[in-house]
């Protein structure tokens, strides 16, 4: 299985612009616009997905719906409570593999520090490897047996600099 875990995009920060609920907080005209060049370039880079599972938190959600709608595949986008901030990796290991596991391409749309996590334990079985997912960074791992534990080979990281030549 390929794996590839995708960080939103630049969200509204707390402060004069937004002051609402943190898992209301929506993407930047800044943060879509970067976005939507990212997705175009994983689109033109030859990537394809069955799924598309995401965070129902809104920039999050709003990062999904950019790539699906970009993919035209937004009857494969689903949202997960696991991907949400302070969610479980190891549910979510468990929801992929009772749901998803036949599938051959999956995205993730999540957060910080949850996906670095989830690297990290997919990689080593263990959550303190320093992995640091930028904003709008993609990252893809190849699963042969999706565990919660070590099981993963590292393909790529990039940060949206890479994607964007900024």
């Amino acid at each position: 299985m390929d794996l590839y875990l995708l960080r939103h995009a630049i969200a509204e920060e707390r402060g004069p612009l937004w002051s609402g609920h943190d898992a209301d907080r929506p993407l930047t005209k800044k943060g879509a616009k970067k976005m939507r060049r990212i997705a175009a370039i994983m689109k033109e880079s030859g990537l394809s997905f069955d799924l598309i599972l995401s965070s129902p938190l809104r920039r999050a959600r709003e990062t999904a719906e950019i790539v699906a709608d970009l993919f035209e595949c937004r009857d494969r986008l689903k949202f997960t409570s696991h991907l949400k901030v302070g969610g479980s990796p190891a549910a979510l290991v468990r929801e992929i593999n009772a749901k998803y596991g036949k599938l051959t391409s999956i995205l993730l749309v999540g957060h910080e520090p949850s996906l670095s996590g989830l690297i990290s334990v997919l990689l080593s079985g263990i959550e303190s490897l320093s992995i640091t997912m930028r904003k709008g960074g993609l990252c893809k791992l190849t699963v042969e047996s999706l565990q919660y534990g070590r099981c993963a080979t590292l393909e790529w990281l990039l940060g949206p600099s890479q994607f964007l030549h900024e």
